[in-house]
């Protein structure tokens, strides 16, 4: 079984990759570890595909073959462990939070945040819960629910968290055409006053949605101007890139 400490040390290594290609040197410095010691993992990391290096400058970089070394990783959250890389390129990118979101029951679960290195930051909403209808995360998922499903679902009392939520059902089943249409979902302070989010997809082996990516930030700043689908455009292509880990 793969130890837990050299499993942090190889998330850290991960994670760092997961910004910029870097040397041996440079990794052993951003990551805090001896050089030895970053070499040894990556040398386990890119015989399981996790990293591969550029022959010519010696410089690593997260590998296709990712999925292989997580699947070892207790716990059974694997999807969270995998996506961690890539919320914290989309947190470095877009310098706003970024995190994964899994649906249990009636809600979104966020299992996981990046944070950026931004002077105002929002609150960490990892390990909480919100109603499908009021975050963007939750419409994603429920734009693919089956009819009968959706329809279960509006007949429920739809709670409100903010002046902005949405909870009639007529307004939710136009908001869940527009989701399907564009790929992405975008929500303005429904959930919480003074967030906007965006969120996207991820699809498992047989189509079927396994959990979401978003990136949410403070209302007066994010999305900067008219930037709204190209933030939505850059989310789906990472959920593409993640969800073809998980064949």
């Amino acid at each position: 079984m793969v130890g837990v400490q050299s499993v942090r040390r190889a998330f850290a290594i991960l994670r760092a990759l997961a910004q910029n290609p870097m040397g041996v040197t440079e990794l052993s410095n951003r990551v805090e570890l001896p050089k030895s010691t970053v070499a040894r993992l990556l040398a386990a990391l890119e015989e399981e595909g996790a990293v591969s290096q550029d022959g010519v400058r010696g410089m690593y970089k997260i590998g296709d073959g990712l999925s292989s070394v997580i699947s070892d990783v207790p716990g059974g959250k694997n999807i969270t462990a995998l996506a961690y890389p890539y919320l914290a390129r989309l947190a470095t990118e877009l310098d706003e939070t970024a995190g994964i979101g899994l649906l249990e029951g009636r809600q979104i679960f966020y299992a996981d945040h990046v944070e950026p290195d931004a002077a105002v930051q929002v609150k960490s909403w990892t390990g909480e819960y919100a109603p499908l209808h009021l975050v963007p995360s939750g419409l994603v998922v429920l734009g693919h629910f089956s009819e009968n499903a959706l329809d279960e679902y509006l007949r429920s009392d739809l709670a409100t968290t903010s002046p902005k939520s949405v909870s009639d059902p007529g307004e939710i089943r136009a908001r869940l055409d527009e989701v399907r249409c564009d790929g992405y979902a975008w929500g303005f302070e429904e959930f919480a006053e003074g967030l906007n989010s965006v969120a996207a997809p991820v699809y498992g082996q047989t189509g079927e949605v396994v959990a979401t990516l978003h990136v949410h930030g403070p209302a007066y700043r994010f999305p900067k101007g008219d930037d709204k689908d190209v933030l939505g455009s850059r989310l789906i292509e990472t959920c593409a890139e993640l969800g073809r880990h998980l064949v």
